[in-house]
């Protein structure tokens, strides 16, 4: 029996990867093992808990105030123990956090085979988004498999000269996990709030976005809020204390925003399902939201999810105070350009990726 181990330590990865975990685990023929790195802390056991998964390994190296190197260092120094006791056949591994890029090394290391799940996405911008850019293109370096979500996921890993044999276009499984978390039947006091009004879910936590791109971003949210009386703003705010800090000084006398604690992934999906229109910096809610049919205002300089722009579900709109407000105030007012982006088709797949996943490691690895 082949022995694969599933590692990730966000919660954005969670929600990625616990259904291809589930999955696995309906397949007889591989013994799973999953560790998780606590790089999140109670933002991973939400999603942990919402799937009924419990890691076999948990390396608990969230610390106040770490830095990357902290990170770093202590995944790897943690993670070469695991490997050297289990020895899987395989490690899968997602998408772009520091947990992928020092799992995938240490297995490296170890000649252990890696698989990256949401392979191929690129800015080509090595400094946007930082430090996930670097992490997803150096694990392309490491991995034997290469799940890729698009056709030009694919094209991008062909671009860098992986071979094409090692590619295989999956979708993404954040879709999967969508199918199993909204309902119809969902209530929350938050939105008992919101009412009759229209509903704007906001996210903003990415680290080259810390400082003045953050303060523009929730500037033109103000600006919005003080002209339009019909719309309420939900913000789940992430822990880093220097948004919080941010956040709380711009909103603070603006009662028709709520500044909310991080939900989990239930809570969340049927948020985005209820909203009107979604502004992130994120890059998981550009596929979901979508799949949801809800416009999305990316709050980067770039994106590595180009075929939501091109399908026209997103708009990139920067950083800047005036773009921000400008693309905002267009959706809430011109009916026939939200139409367009709330109708456009979701390029991120059907929600079958996870099985696409576990038939491509079964014909391959047994």
């Amino acid at each position: 029996m082949k022995k694969i181990m599933v590692i990730f330590g966000t919660r954005p990865e969670a929600i990625k990867m616990c259904p291809l975990v589930n999955e696995l685990k309906k397949r007889k023929k591989f013994d799973i093992k999953v560790c998780v790195t606590g790089q999140h802390k109670e933002m991973l056991d939400q999603v942990l808990s919402v799937f009924h998964i419990k890691p076999d390994y948990n390396l608990e190296i969230m610390k106040r105030n770490q830095t990357l190197f902290d990170v770093s260092i202590s995944i790897m120094d943690k993670m070469k123990d695991v490997l050297a006791i289990e020895k899987p056949n395989l490690i899968l591994v997602h998408g772009d956090t520091t947990t992928t890029f020092i799992s995938s090394l240490s297995a490296f290391y170890l000649n252990i085979p890696i698989g990256h799940v949401e392979a191929g996405l690129r800015t080509n911008n090595i400094h946007s988004p930082f430090p996930e850019e670097f992490n997803r293109q150096a694990v392309s370096l490491l991995a034997k498999y290469n799940f890729a979500p698009t056709e030009r996921s694919k094209k991008n890993l062909i671009l860098e000269n992986r071979s094409e044999e090692s590619i295989f276009v999956t979708g993404n499984t954040v879709i999967d996990a969508l199918k199993t978390t909204v309902s119809s039947n969902y209530n929350h006091k938050y939105l008992e709030w919101v009412g009759d009004n229209k509903l704007i879910l906001v996210t903003a936590h990415r680290r080259e976005n810390l400082g003045n791109p953050m303060r523009n971003m929730f500037n033109a949210i103000n600006r919005i809020l003080k002209e339009f009386t019909n719309i309420r703003v939900i913000y789940p705010i992430h822990l880093n204390p220097k948004i919080r800090i941010l956040a709380e000084e711009v909103f603070k006398e603006n009662r028709n925003i709520k500044l909310i604690e991080p939900l989990d992934v239930i809570d969340f999906h049927n948020f985005m399902y209820r909203a009107n229109l979604i502004l992130t910096d994120s890059g998981g809610i550009q596929e979901e939201a979508p799949s949801l049919g809800k416009p999305v205002l990316v709050m980067r300089d770039t994106t590595e999810r180009p075929e939501g722009v091109k399908a026209g579900t997103l708009r990139l709109v920067g950083t800047s105070e005036d773009e921000i407000y400008r693309n905002f105030k267009l959706l809430l007012t011109n009916q026939r350009m939200y139409d367009k982006m709330s109708k456009a088709i979701n390029p991120y797949g059907n929600g079958k990726s996870s099985s696409i996943i576990c038939d491509i490691i079964e014909k391959h690895l047994l």
